[in-house]
């Protein structure tokens, strides 16, 4: 039987609008901190990402890095180094070890803008910076670890939009307390289904069925015996009817009930249940 095709068509908004009111937030920073997420290195991340952001330095964050293989993760962090000419810092929600990396960073990264200004005969101020990123990647997680021991608002700036709410992270680092959303368009639908895969495409835009499908399809060839060994299945390609069978999760006639089955495959793989897995 053809396993039917999946496909995800969600636009958060109007795009051109959201991209029109990030743009407006990006024009007052200096530079910007990048989440994505590390389970999807390349496809969490936004690929017009320079023609958003014209010369405005960026730090890539992997966020999410306790849910992925380190040594993988190594490889990942030279790979996107090297493809997008910036720095990658690896940071969790659960720990603020990567808390001074990622500040100094952003304050070097502002540094060249602000020599800009002072050329122009005006006093050094902090650097300005703002955290942008796909929904769900972890991006108020990491505005809330940046504010935890800094919680004073500064409010609107002379020349900067009032309704903009900055807070200083210490004397030398301000941050726009909201995150930019970089809107998605659905175009590529290996990108989008893999964005469902982590949770950053609403659940109204796809079949639990059908993405978790894909999910055991990847799985089973990259990662085929954790698939196994965590759901206790026996040789050859792991299904959905096999894990609903193993797990007892059935309908009447001892059918498997493959929608329940479905939406514990995703928590599973999303909690990082079944492995610490990369899927680009």
């Amino acid at each position: 039987m053809k396993k039917d095709k999946t496909h995800i068509h969600w636009y958060p908004g109007h795009i051109a609008k959201a991209e029109r009111k990030l743009k407006e937030q990006l024009s007052l920073v200096d530079a910007v901190i990048e989440v994505v997420d590390a389970r999807l290195p390349l496809s969490s991340g936004y690929k017009d990402i320079t023609r958003l952001l014209g010369q405005k330095p960026r730090l890539i964050l992997l966020n999410k890095s306790d849910l992925v293989d380190k040594n993988e993760l190594k490889i990942w962090i030279e790979k996107l180094r090297d493809k997008f000419n910036a720095p990658v810092i690896v940071s969790d929600a659960k720990n603020s070890k990567d808390l001074n990396q990622i500040v100094k960073k952003a304050v070097e990264l502002s540094e060249p803008r602000i020599q800009e200004i002072m050329k122009k005969g005006l006093l050094r101020r902090p650097a300005r910076v703002m955290v942008v990123g796909m929904p769900n990647v972890g991006k108020s997680s990491i505005i809330n670890k940046l504010t935890k021991s800094s919680k004073t608002k500064i409010g609107a700036k002379a020349g900067v939009t009032r309704q903009q709410q900055w807070v200083r992270i210490n004397p030398q680092l301000d941050l726009l307390d909201t995150p930019g959303i970089i809107p998605m368009k659905q175009e590529d639908q290996e990108v989008a289904i893999k964005l469902a895969f982590v949770n950053s495409v609403s659940e109204n835009a796809y079949s639990n069925e059908l993405v978790a499908q894909d999910l055991i399809e990847i799985l089973n060839e990259k990662y085929p015996k954790e698939l196994r060994d965590y759901y206790k299945i026996e040789g050859g390609n792991v299904t959905l009817e096999k894990i609903a069978v193993a797990r007892n999760w059935l309908v009447s006639g001892g059918n498997p009930d493959i929608e329940r089955t479905s939406v514990y495959i995703l928590r599973d793989f999303r909690e990082g249940k079944i492995g610490k897995f990369i899927l680009d």
